[in-house]
């Protein structure tokens, strides 16, 4: 390392290439990496010329829809505590459901290699369809309403949750778990005195995430008539009546900020207490 790069407060730690063979290895791949760029942009047909020309539409519905109308506010109460209650059931349902399988795709908690592999692609499947398109077969299954929300935000947080908790359990300290195995200890002890304890912040932690997500989440079901909140945005857009739906956005955005601030503050008080 150079003696101008010692001075000061920061270090160049990346590893430098060396020689003509490494500058232009480097080289090679920032062309790739803009070619990559340049060939993503023109498939998603990025222009910024089509963005500035309809900014004045854009403006228009911003002045169609101030000011909100508040009046609405009092039949929105129902409809905002629905979209919590789906929130509340999908994350609930998720980590029941996520739980059991976390523990079989952990690959240092036995030496079933293929049922490990064989459940890892199936979070993978799961977490790869996305709720909207689980809300519209559970709409058609169980009908309209709430439940098929919940079901849907359950199986795909089943898909997120399943990995995090997997890998957190994989990070873990080996030590106590062969120390329980020696000593005699069956597979639901290992989990429960060995894993858990060391676990169990990271997964609130999670936990507490996926509940933001899901809050997030159940707003949008409800415009493919999952209930909450979403469906009555989506009835005041097909009825042009933009103040309502500058309200609903105002309401949606409250729950959201909160539901953050609440997470927040929980995250740190455990973060806190697992340090003691």
């Amino acid at each position: 390392m150079s003696p101008i790069a010692e001075k000061g407060p920061y270090r160049w730690v990346v590893q430098r290439p060396e020689g003509k063979a490494g500058w232009l290895g480097y080289a090679a791949l920032a062309l790739v990496l803009g070619w990559v760029i340049q060939w993503s942009a023109q498939g998603a047909q990025m222009s910024w010329g089509e963005l500035a020309s309809g900014m004045p539409q854009i403006g228009d519905f911003i002045a169609r829809s101030v000011p909100p109308d508040w009046s609405i506010l009092p039949r929105l109460w129902a409809p905002a505590l629905e979209t919590i209650q789906i929130a509340i059931w999908g994350t609930l349902l998720s980590v029941l459901l996520a739980l059991p399988l976390s523990f079989v795709a952990a690959g240092n908690l036995h030496g079933w290699n293929g049922l490990r592999r064989l459940t890892r692609q199936f979070l993978n499947v799961v977490r790869s369809i996305n709720e909207l398109i689980l809300a519209l077969v559970f709409v058609s299954a169980v009908g309209l309403g709430p439940f098929p929300g919940v079901l849907a935000l359950a199986l795909h947080g089943m898909g997120m949750l399943g990995k995090f908790f997997a890998e957190s359990i994989e990070e873990i300290d080996n030590g106590p778990l062969e120390a329980l195995r020696s000593a005699g200890a069956n597979p639901v002890q290992v989990i429960v005195f060995g894993v858990i304890p060391q676990a169990i912040t990271a997964w609130i932690a999670v936990v507490l995430y996926r509940f933001e997500v899901n809050l997030r989440s159940a707003t949008v079901l409800g415009m493919v008539g999952a209930g909450g909140l979403g469906f009555e945005l989506v009835a005041s857009l097909k009825l042009f009546r933009y103040q309502e739906t500058a309200t609903c956005i105002i309401l949606i955005t409250v729950m959201v900020i909160a539901a953050d601030l609440a997470s927040n503050m929980l995250r740190r008080r455990i973060q806190r207490g697992s340090r003691h």
